[in-house]
């Protein structure tokens, strides 16, 4: 299990292969709230802290199998 009061704005939320989903904005009750510049339709996503696997230094794995928000089709790896 790990302490919600280590999330903190700017850690990346990577899937749980190690993949890009998100940049935290903030945490907001029982959830991530993650930056619009990672999102292709520039909408703030949310990710539950059911779906966090662990923290390891500034990055925040899912669990396998974690719901990925539509909208955050990984906005960073496309051509723009």
């Amino acid at each position: 299990m790990f302490e919600k009061l280590r999330i903190k704005e700017h850690m990346e939320v990577a899937s749980s292969e190690g993949q890009h989903v998100g940049t935290v904005d903030a945490v907001q009750d029982d959830s991530i709230k993650l930056t619009k510049s990672d999102s292709s339709d520039s909408m703030h996503h949310f990710v539950s802290f059911d779906d966090v696997e662990k923290i390891d230094d500034n990055r925040i794995y899912l669990k396998e199998g974690a719901r990925i928000p539509e909208g955050l089709d990984n906005k960073a790896t496309m051509d723009v």
